[in-house]
């Protein structure tokens, strides 16, 4: 479904590049094999996937290589070549085998599992916590950080700037 999403925007961008005027239905009758080469490809790779994982009855970095053969090899008969379809098809195979077994993430490698995130960002806070005297000096006090006796401290200035008695909270 989301491949071909991706096919249907390739397709239109296709369509508005051409050089005739070609109507917005020139999307789906002139460059509408697009959509339905990608939607193959997304439904070719997730069915070989799944289905080498139920086979093999293992979740491991061969069934996206088996996914990616199969959707790369759709990719190749578009050409009608059998060596295009081996290539395309052993292309797919080595990039979605090789991404599956170094992680499956594009933002660098996977936290423990068995560890709560919120529990590790508690213990990254306290681990980097500055005491709040050090922040005071570097910083001061104003733009939401305050320290202790700051109210009493402000109404006392605002008292002898612009005599104004500020009641103080209970």
């Amino acid at each position: 479904m989301i491949v071909g999403g991706a096919g249907l925007f390739l397709s239109a961008v296709q369509n508005s590049l051409t050089r005739q005027n070609v109507t917005g239905w020139g999307v789906l009758t002139r460059t509408g094999g697009t959509i339905g080469i990608f939607a193959a490809i997304g439904g070719g790779y997730e069915f070989a996937r799944v289905a080498a994982a139920n086979l093999r009855e293992k979740d491991d970095a061969w069934n996206p290589t088996i996914g990616g053969f199969v959707g790369g090899s759709i990719v190749g008969l578009r050409y009608r070549s059998f060596p295009a379809v081996l290539g395309f098809g052993a292309l797919l195979a080595i990039i979605q085998g090789t991404f599956d077994y170094t992680g499956g993430k594009m933002t660098g490698f996977a936290r423990d599992a068995e560890v709560d995130e919120y529990e590790r960002t508690e213990q990254v806070r306290r681990n980097r916590r500055r005491p709040i005297e050090e922040t005071l000096h570097e910083l001061g006090e104003g733009r939401g950080i305050y320290g202790p006796g700051y109210q009493e401290r402000r109404a006392e200035r605002l008292k002898k700037r612009y005599g104004i008695d500020v009641p103080q909270p209970a």
